[in-house]
C-alpha cells in the first residue's frame, strides 16, 4: 500500500508541476519574456505529467495551435495510464 501511495503522490506532483508550468509558460509569452522549453513540457509529460499539461493547455489556452502538443500529449497520456496499470499489477 506504500508504494500505491508514492506512485499516487508522485502522479499528483508531476502532474500539479506541468499544469502550473504551462500557466506560467503562457504569462512569459504574453510579456514577450524568456521561455520555458519546450522539451521541458515533453520531459514531464514523459515522466508522468501528460494530464497535468493537458488540462494546462485548454486552461491557459496554450500551445494549442502546436500540432505536435496537440497529438502528442493525448498519446504520452495514454502511455502514461499504461504504464500506471502496469505498475499497479506488479505492486
Amino acid at each position: 500500500m506504500d508504494e500505491l501511495n508514492g506512485l499516487l503522490l508522485y502522479l499528483l506532483g508531476v502532474n500539479i508541476i506541468a499544469f502550473i508550468m504551462m500557466g506560467l509558460d503562457k504569462q512569459k509569452a504574453k510579456k514577450r519574456q524568456y521561455r520555458i522549453p519546450e522539451r521541458t513540457f515533453w520531459l514531464l509529460a514523459i515522466v508522468g505529467g501528460a494530464l497535468g499539461a493537458i488540462l494546462g493547455m485548454q486552461r491557459y489556452r496554450h500551445k494549442t495551435k502546436h500540432k505536435t502538443f496537440v497529438w502528442g500529449m493525448p498519446i504520452l497520456l495514454l502511455v502514461n495510464i499504461a504504464s500506471v496499470v502496469y505498475l499497479l499489477y506488479s505492486i
